[in-house]
């Protein structure tokens, strides 16, 4: 891992584009909605198991947001914990992190996904996979289908998971091991702190709530972790292999 300068050294060249298209893609799925363009299910990922899932997802949903904030708190945190991973890395390299750890994410949520829809009965695994993707999240009295099971069981396969949040805990994986001891300060925490610290305290939240969170928590607490176990994994390999590390 050979030290890299940036021309920019605020505002990296993959950084920026990886912002760009992030924007984009909410704008557009912003303008198509009102055209009855469905952009979240076509571009967000599902279940593999399915009738929603396509292939492409796995790639697509890396740059899907639910709303502005999301986008917003998800870019702050790329550019805060990124910029100076891809002015050390280079362009490519940096990318290349950020894919990896962010299908990492996605295959730990979705392996934690796969156990549990296992714990469910195969007929009504069977009737979400026909029925679900027509009754998302919509209550319908009497119908024999109208059940939490239900419901639970068709969020896993039918609401489309979204964001680089997975890619993101690779970043704050990556910056633990190499610059653990720097000390931050958000805007809206008035003190610093090390980043070891942090990453520590976050990574265990986010381990606790993968655990015990509910199927109505809306956030894949497990891809948060994959990224972040593989962010670490993958710097220490990188680094124990390459004798010229600039760390």
């Amino acid at each position: 891992m050979q030290y890299r300068a940036s021309n920019n050294s605020l505002l990296p060249p993959v950084i920026k584009n990886f912002i760009i298209i992030n924007v984009i893609m909410l704008l557009g799925t912003m303008v198509l909605g009102t055209r009855g363009v469905d952009l979240f299910n076509m571009l967000g990922m599902h279940w593999p198991g399915s009738q929603l899932f396509s292939y492409w997802q796995p790639v697509t949903h890396i740059f899907m947001h639910a709303n502005f904030m999301h986008l917003v708190f998800n870019m702050y945190g790329l550019w805060f914990f990124g910029r100076m991973l891809e002015i050390v890395w280079g362009g490519k390299r940096f990318a290349l992190f950020y894919f990896i750890t962010a299908f990492a994410g996605m295959v730990l949520y979705y392996a934690t996904v796969y156990m549990e829809i296992r714990s469910f009965d195969p007929q009504l695994i069977q009737e979400v996979y026909e029925r679900g993707p027509g009754l998302i999240l919509q209550s319908r009295a009497g119908e024999p289908w109208d059940s939490e099971q239900f419901k639970t069981l068709n969020v896993l396969f039918n609401i489309p998971s979204m964001g680089a949040s997975g890619a993101l805990f690779g970043l704050l994986g990556a910056n633990y091991v190499l610059f653990g001891n720097t000390r931050i300060m958000f805007i809206f925490i008035p003190f610093t702190f090390k980043i070891k610290h942090f990453v520590l305290v976050y990574g265990l939240y986010e381990l606790y709530r993968g655990v015990f969170a509910s199927a109505g928590d809306n956030v894949a607490h497990f891809a948060h972790v994959g990224g972040l176990v593989a962010g670490i994994i993958l710097v220490k390999y990188w680094n124990k292999t390459n004798r010229n590390s600039f760390y």
